[in-house]
């Protein structure tokens, strides 16, 4: 779906069922696992990434798997150079040092956040990290979780403490490298309603058969869903994942 197709679907949604937005919020949201803008033929390109993102149009972007000033990735900083391609604000949480720099995830968004917050996840493979961004009227978060069930299971009562405080729509998103099936992701559902598509694949990018990327919500919010639609994009060449999004409209209690 092109942006223009989302803004239009979007708008006359609430035109038409509510004449007006008044306390209403239309946002789209993101995730993407960029592997660091490598593509499955091997190339580095940051404005074929870019080109992704932009095609979706999203309020906010939960981005995994990026450098700042490793070697690998030419001393770049990775999430500074698709945000000025995007036109969007970066904010960056390293994870790990790699390379001579640092490897980590990272949020693009159309406003600043307001705040911003940090905390670190365990990982035996590779530390990793739950980036969180507050926004006027919601909190995005992003995190890229171990490959390890162990692992991920013991960062469930890390992000269930930093995500506890917030009287805001709370949204979490990225790549838990777990499936819809997993001991995890049945946990992460007791806290969190899953918006995306579960049956729609997103790894590896050119022959997807798994979902292990995912935009939710926290179920304390005092909002009502009035509308949600998902998506998988089709980009089979620019990452090893496909980028997943969700246009919703809410209302708050």
């Amino acid at each position: 779906m092109k942006k223009y197709q989302i803004a239009v679907v979007m708008s006359l949604l609430v035109a038409s069922l509510f004449g007006c937005k008044e306390n209403l919020a239309e946002k789209t949201f993101m995730s993407y696992n960029v592997k660091n803008c490598i593509g499955m033929d091997g190339k580095t390109d940051y404005a074929r990434v870019a080109g992704v993102i932009d095609k979706v149009n999203p309020e906010v972007v939960a981005i995994q798997e990026l450098d700042s000033a490793a070697a690998r990735s030419k001393n770049l900083y990775v999430l500074g150079e698709l945000a000025k391609l995007t036109g969007m604000h970066p904010t960056y949480a390293p994870a790990i040092d790699y390379d001579g720099g640092k490897y980590g995830i990272g949020i693009l968004s159309k406003e600043t956040p307001i705040r911003v917050y940090r905390h670190p996840l365990p990982g035996r493979e590779e530390a990793r990290m739950l980036l969180i961004a507050e926004f006027k009227d919601y909190v995005y978060c992003c995190m890229h979780l171990s490959l390890t069930e162990e692992d991920r299971m013991a960062s469930l009562p890390i992000i269930r403490e930093a995500t506890s405080g917030f009287n805001k729509p709370l949204f979490i998103a990225g790549d838990w490298n777990a499936t819809p099936e997993s001991p995890f992701v049945q946990e992460m559902q007791k806290d969190f309603t899953i918006l995306n598509d579960l049956h729609a694949f997103t790894c590896p990018s050119d022959t997807p058969r798994v979902t292990i990327d995912y935009i939710a919500l926290r179920h304390t919010q005092a909002i009502n869903l009035l509308h949600q639609e998902s998506q998988v994009v089709q980009a089979p060449v620019e990452s090893d994942h496909l980028p997943v999004f969700v246009g919703i409209v809410w209302k708050n209690k």
